[in-house]
């Protein structure tokens, strides 16, 4: 009695665990929603534009770290013309000048005795003129010889030789046609000679102090007209290829908060061999001022353009500093997907890796997208 109940109560336990499985094997399964997938409803439709990935011509920008120069054709290196000390400074750094303008004065030996040099020649020629007049009144008397005469003659021609040097040499040392003359006529000796501006511009440097001893070879000031500038950079060899002369190019000054376009006048024809670098130089206008020779700037070149994988940049997602984009999955269905970016150009952005060529994704209307699938997330 004992085993057939039990094995009654197998039979009934052993039936109510198939029922039980047999009910459960029939419950429709609940899918699990993939958070990174949006379906695409009328009204999203309407919001956002999709397209095709495909090669599409884009160029790489260039950023060249770089400086602002004065040019060398509206630079003038000042110095003295003559050995002396200095007495006098009348130029400071940032001053505005004029060609012709006196920038300091100078107490010269030198220039006093090439002074006195012509002093003397011009008395020498007056001795030596009234010698060949009385030398001519002699000859035509017979009483002396035309020898003699022009011996004399000859005389007169030496020390007007040695006059024009001597007024020569203090053209070089810096004394005007005016000032030579007033020495001339007086007789009158000035030691002092003018540091003069040879060019219109600014005082960019001050090399000059009272009582200095300075010579010709000395720079005491650069004037340089600043109303155009050069912005100057080193671009690698390897991305030489990608510039050329009269490419536009677009300057930043971030000291200014500025942008400036240009183009490049210059290519460098050599390797700077220490910085595997090759200069390009553009031209800046700067008739306001305000741009300052040394201050830092960032050249962006836009090198030329090649067939790449792009996308728009609308279609970009920026979610935790990474990139993504939506890729259609079906008709109705798209998936958030990471993807390596490259190089920008305009409206367009080069895709490195994370989608391939002949994929749909949303190009305009991604930023709504994503909001509408965190919502989707969160109910």
């Amino acid at each position: 009695m004992n085993a057939f109940i039990k094995k009654i109560i197998f039979i009934f336990l052993s039936s109510a665990l198939l029922i039980s499985c047999s009910k459960s094997n029939n419950a429709p399964e609940v899918k699990k929603l993939d958070p990174l997938e949006i379906a695409i409803t009328p009204e999203i439709q309407k919001q956002i534009k999709t397209e095709v990935v495909s090669n599409q011509d884009i160029s790489e920008t260039l950023m060249i770290p770089g400086r602002l120069e004065a040019q060398n054709l509206r630079l003038a290196k000042i110095g003295s013309p003559i050995n002396g000390r200095v007495s006098d400074i009348y130029g400071g750094l940032g001053d505005v000048v004029k060609k012709g303008q006196v920038l300091a004065r100078v107490n010269s030996i030198e220039l006093t005795q090439n002074q006195l040099t012509l002093i003397k020649a011009t008395q020498l020629i007056g001795l030596k003129t009234k010698a060949v007049e009385r030398a001519k009144l002699l000859f035509d008397a017979d009483v002396i010889s035309k020898a003699e005469m022009q011996r004399i003659e000859a005389e007169l021609e030496a020390v007007k030789a040695d006059f024009r040097a001597s007024k020569d040499q203090l053209e070089i040392l810096g004394m005007s046609d005016k000032a030579i003359e007033k020495l001339e006529s007086s007789g009158q000796v000035n030691s002092f000679g003018d540091v003069i501006s040879r060019t219109n511009g600014t005082i960019i440097t001050k090399m000059i102090n009272l009582g200095q001893i300075v010579q010709p070879e000395d720079v005491l000031f650069s004037v340089a007209d600043l109303s155009k500038l050069w912005g100057v950079a080193e671009i690698p060899e390897q991305q030489v290829a990608f510039v050329q002369k009269d490419q536009d190019v677009t300057i930043e000054v971030p000291a200014l908060n500025k942008k400036i376009q240009g183009k490049i006048v210059y290519e460098g024809d050599i390797v700077n061999p220490e910085t595997r670098t090759v200069m390009v130089r553009t031209e800046i206008d700067n008739s306001d001022l305000k741009l300052k020779p040394d201050m830092l700037i960032s050249m962006f070149i836009q090198a030329k353009k090649v067939s790449k994988l792009a996308i728009p940049t609308s279609a970009v997602v920026r979610e935790n500093d990474r990139n993504y984009i939506f890729v259609q999955n079906n008709p109705n269905t798209f998936r958030l997907r990471e993807i390596e970016l490259g190089h920008k150009d305009g409206q367009l952005i080069n895709v490195l890796s994370g989608v391939s060529q002949g994929e749909t994704i949303v190009s305009d209307g991604a930023f709504h997208l994503n909001s509408e699938r965190k919502k989707k997330e969160l109910e």
